[in-house]
């Protein structure tokens, strides 16, 4: 089985900047689809981004895009999500997830992290 594991996560001042990474077990990493998604307290879980296994095409949610960048580093089984000008509606509850495909459902990913969490303070 697929171990997922957040980090990064934290307080952070509306305008700021946090990079949060994922790391995934196995040797299957690189050809697995990432994806992040968040859950702000009294909410359903909502996409926020995903990337194919190369690298080579990613996805946002309207809410982050142009704010958010998602890059991984297979060498690392790493995925890392680099937020930029955060507000506070970017508070949640950051979930990192694996899958065989770069989908922006949440039953699109098999392997999900136990997330960490973001306060984005004005």
């Amino acid at each position: 089985q697929v171990q997922v594991v957040e980090s990064g996560g934290g307080l952070v001042q509306a305008g700021g900047s946090l990079r949060l990474s994922c790391t995934a077990s196995g040797r299957t990493f690189s050809i697995r689809s990432m994806a992040w998604f968040r859950q702000a307290p009294g909410k359903e879980r909502e996409f926020v981004a995903t990337i194919t296994d190369s690298g080579f095409s990613a996805h946002y949610a309207d809410s982050v895009l142009g704010r958010f960048t998602i890059f991984r580093d297979n060498a690392k089984n790493t995925v890392y999500l680099q937020m930029s000008n955060l507000k506070p509606e970017d508070t949640a509850v950051y979930y990192c997830a694996t899958g065989r495909s770069a989908a922006v459902e949440v039953r699109g990913y098999d392997y999900w992290g136990q997330g960490t969490r973001v306060t984005v303070s004005s």
